[in-house]
């Protein structure tokens, strides 16, 4: 007998039969039960509130928000300087980074139960046998091979479904991290524009305590020389440390302040922000008007609506899953090795051995199981169908708001400019009357006082009118090129 005629007498595959069974799983082409996507009709009117496409913006041309850096929207150096800080040690940003690499894991493991595991295997086995008056004889059983373990045949599609389902998840794990690097620029942005503020509204704190402090001493001798009562000097002395009581509340205030920012930077030293406050002023910072385009665009601008359709995805995959459920599960185990009686003769020839061992599990009763998890599934998409147009309405809503707040901030800015320039007129007429003999030293003192409070309005409305262009920014989903952040350096990449 031929040694392949041997093998084959032996249990051994011939080629075709391997060759067969090795690409069985590859021409296994399993039907799916997930049903078919469509994405929801977005509930957005076709215009903004107030908007109207024919109609040109109010306060000049916004410029459209393009797939740009950050940096070309907040390009201020310092400012540059603590987002990209940020961006590398935030907390809160690394956490949904490292969310990512989980996710990815659970994707890597889904996808990996589509194919055949293979497995090293090998044992000895020793059974002792009685012969009666002969006494005992042990049995010996040696073998070694390749074998597959319970690897489901996917005909109807359950393990795919389930693949599929994974990939959405770790796909929203990843708009998640684009949104909350877009939420932690703006975040920084507004914190560093508020320290701005904080600083030029120390300043003013500390000119006005200066003025009515001089105010007081004016007021103090006029009431020694019995030219004004002494209520005047108690209403003098009054406001006086209310002043002060203020300049303690703005030094908390810009602390206050200070320690958020450093909390949004993450880095393990304080980081010097002073150095770059010193170099900024309120008043100098500019940024963009930003059209906001048709409200349709914000499914392809905003990272938490691709987010939250991402989980419907994966839901409406869920069901594929569930629906295959009621159908046979269809596992193969196979090994290919060898077996002897005596370890020395186990690989030689003749001692292969081929095994098969396909095995099916039909559900025929588990008291609705089956059907209620569905059911169950049916209606987690049904949620998230109503949680994805939930995010369109609230983006639609923070868009809506941001450009409402636009025009007021423009519209108050505006005024208290006119305002402040009045006052300052008044201040500089005052302080000639005062050289002239005209007016009184405590005359000068009120209009310069009314100037200080013009310039704390104005200096609110600056804020409030950068604040909102940062939201703006943020509502419209912002743009920075792709590849800049963000895996923290201990993630595996």
């Amino acid at each position: 007998m031929t040694e392949p005629t041997q093998r084959r007498a032996a249990g051994w595959p011939g080629r075709p039969a391997r060759l067969s069974a090795l690409a069985l799983p590859c021409l296994l082409a399993a039907c799916s039960f997930i049903p078919s996507y469509q994405r929801p009709a977005a509930p957005l009117p076709a215009q903004w509130p107030g908007l109207s496409s024919a109609a040109p913006e109010e306060h000049g041309a916004p410029a459209k928000l393009q797939q740009e850096h950050w940096s070309d929207y907040f390009s201020d150096p310092g400012l540059q300087t603590l987002i990209r800080t940020a961006l590398q040690n935030n907390r809160d940003l690394r956490v949904t980074a490292l969310n990512i690499e989980q996710a990815r894991a659970q994707f890597q493991i889904s996808r990996s139960k589509q194919w055949p595991a293979l497995n090293a295997a090998g044992g000895g086995t020793h059974v002792p046998m009685s012969l009666g008056d002969a006494g005992v004889k042990q049995v010996s059983y040696y073998s070694a091979g390749l074998a597959v373990t319970s690897f489901e045949l996917d005909f109807f599609g359950r393990v795919s479904s389930l693949k599929a389902q994974a990939l959405a998840q770790y796909l929203g794990t990843e708009q998640a991290l684009e949104s909350a690097q877009l939420s932690l620029i703006a975040n920084v942005a507004t914190g560093w524009l508020t320290l701005l503020s904080d600083e030029a509204q120390r300043g003013l704190a500390r000119d006005s305590l200066r003025n009515l402090e001089s105010t007081e001493r004016l007021v103090a001798r006029s009431v020694e020389l019995g030219t004004q009562p002494r209520q005047a000097l108690q209403q003098a002395v009054a406001q006086t440390q209310s002043a002060r009581v203020s300049l303690a509340q703005s030094e908390r205030q810009r602390q206050t302040d200070e320690n958020a920012l450093q909390l949004l930077l993450g880095t393990a030293q304080p980081f010097p922000l002073q150095a770059l406050l010193d170099t900024a002023a309120l008043n100098t910072v500019r940024f963009a008007d930003l059209a906001p385009g048709l409200p349709s665009a914000l499914l392809q601008r905003r990272p938490d609506i691709a987010q939250a359709e991402q989980a419907l995805i994966a839901a409406n995959a869920n069901i594929g899953a569930a629906r295959a459920a009621f159908f046979p599960t269809i596992s193969l185990t196979a090994g290919i090795g060898s077996m002897s009686p005596q370890l020395s003769g186990l690989f030689k020839s003749g001692a292969q051995t081929f095994t098969l061992s396909p095995q099916m599990s039909l559900p025929l009763f588990n008291a609705g199981q089956t059907q209620a998890n569905l059911e169950a599934a049916k209606v987690s998409r049904d949620m998230a169908v109503a949680q994805y147009e939930k995010a369109i309405q609230s983006a639609f809503r923070e868009v809506a708001d941001a450009l409402a707040g636009r025009s007021s901030a423009v519209e108050q800015l505006e005024a208290y400019q006119l305002q402040n320039l009045a006052t300052l007129d008044q201040l500089k007429l005052s302080s000639l009357g005062l050289e002239a003999g005209v007016n009184s030293r405590l005359d000068w003192l009120s209009v310069e006082r009314n100037w200080l409070e013009s310039r704390q309005r104005l200096l609110q409305a600056q804020l409030s009118r950068l604040q909102n262009q940062v939201t703006v920014y943020q509502a419209l989903g912002g743009r920075w090129k792709p590849g800049e952040v963000t895996a923290p350096s201990s993630a595996p990449q």
